[in-house]
């Protein structure tokens, strides 16, 4: 392993930060009657403590610039950290770093409380044996301090990452390696100049740089199942969003469907016209769109370390034509094959009460062909997923569907974020 002990800037390094502290500052500014400068002054915001760029871009005094300071706060603790979204590449490197036996610490100009929420927030916390950060009442934060509190007690090789001249400087003062994350808001000049030891311009090159000989976080598969009416669909968007705001790269998909061939078979299933269709010719339609799709999507994904998040998987046809249709282990043996044998990392099972999904279909828009099946085959095949579910307790974990969006999204999300940073354990 090239470095034992990695440290890492917040903002501009493992965040894309500017948006809500370019907002957050220009509310400071109009507030207090100031003028709000461009965009491009208000960039140079992220990195360095905030005292300083108040001072040196807004022309304020260090009275003024810490009563703007307490204002900027005023929005960015209840909204702006929540506009930051993690670059790309950063989840699945850190977890790499942390399965090889790395040390990873933050070392912020940020207050800590933001800097443990902003993680918290997107699941990296788990990830981070320390945190450096200065309290919210601090007026002034030294790099190099913050870089030499986040080192441990013994390592042989360090490195500081960072996107600003202060985490150079801080690194080469505190005598680690630095390197520059081109990617962030500062120049490669600022960087190089500053002492930067290892320029990367993008996530790619940083990961390629600090995970030489280190296997990389495998493809993780995600799959969402759930009676029609369950707001399965509606949640897979929202998870697709944290996950892609949270770093990982994320390839989403459906079934029946997610390719171009296993599509056109979608639509020969669920036509309300193809109401003669065999039940055996229905499953087999279902196995042939999924060894399409598996082929197409789902390997391919899963070989680039994505995380494969798929609405509906091999369990659907279990509970809607294994029993649903009474078809019985067959349909388990031919979905076998056209899944290669690969299931799920995780499946989520969104768990309704069959009268409550059956009442939000008939308020729902024109029902497909399944869909349009009677409320008896609805409760058989409600059943049938708690048998799955009880089946396979390790890898199915079932979700309280009730409540409302934002209760379930957060049910959601908290158990993604779990069974994804212990992958970080599974040595």
């Amino acid at each position: 392993m090239r470095y034992d002990t990695v440290i890492l800037d917040l903002d501009g390094t493992i965040t894309e930060s500017a948006p809500g502290i370019m907002r957050s500052a220009a509310y400071a500014l109009e507030k207090m009657g100031r003028p709000v400068p461009g965009e491009d002054v208000l960039r140079r915001f992220v990195g360095p403590p905030l005292v300083d760029s108040f001072i040196r871009y807004c022309g304020l005094t260090e009275a003024e610039a810490m009563e703007a300071i307490e204002i900027y706060r005023e929005r960015h603790t209840v909204l702006g950290w929540k506009e930051a979204r993690v670059y790309t590449g950063i989840a699945p490197m850190l977890i790499a770093l942390k399965r090889a036996g790395a040390y990873i610490a933050l070392a912020s100009s940020k207050p800590l409380p933001l800097c443990k929420e902003t993680l918290a927030y997107f699941g990296l916390l788990p990830l981070f044996d320390k945190l450096s950060a200065p309290p919210y009442s601090a007026t002034k934060a030294d790099k190099e301090q913050l870089i030499l509190d986040a080192l441990p007690a013994r390592f042989e090789r360090a490195c500081m990452i960072g996107d600003r001249r202060f985490d150079m400087d801080g690194a080469r003062r505190a005598g680690v390696t630095a390197i520059g994350a081109g990617y962030g808001y500062g120049s490669e000049e600022e960087l190089l100049d500053s002492g930067a030891q290892v320029y990367c311009p993008d996530v790619a090159s940083l990961a390629d740089h600090l995970l030489e000989g280190i296997p990389r976080m495998p493809g993780f598969f995600l799959s969402l199942e759930g009676s029609d009416g369950c707001g399965k669909s509606t949640q897979a968007a929202l998870l697709r969003q944290f996950l892609e705001d949270a770093g990982y790269p994320v390839t989403y998909s459906r079934e029946p469907g997610g390719c171009p061939i296993s599509e056109r078979i979608r639509d020969i299933i669920l036509d309300v016209r193809s109401e003669g269709m065999s039940d055996e010719c229905e499953a087999l339609l279902y196995a042939a769109s999924r060894a399409q799709h598996v082929h197409e999507v789902i390997l391919p994904a899963l070989c680039r370390g994505d995380v494969m998040l798929c609405d509906r998987f091999v369990d659907s046809s279990i509970a809607y034509q294994g029993v649903g249709r009474g078809l019985g282990d067959w349909v388990w043996e031919i979905n076998r094959r056209a899944a290669e044998n690969n299931m799920p990392n995780l499946t989520l099972f969104f768990d309704l009460n069959p009268d409550e999904a059956i009442r939000r279909r008939l308020n729902a828009a024109a029902a497909d062909r399944l869909e349009s099946e009677g409320d008896r085959f609805m409760r058989v095949v409600y059943d049938a997923f708690i048998g799955i579910c009880e089946k396979h307790p390790d890898r199915i974990i079932r979700v309280d569907a009730s409540g409302n969006i934002e209760q379930i999204r957060d049910r959601v999300r908290q158990i993604v974020v779990n069974r994804l940073t212990a992958v970080a354990k599974a040595v």
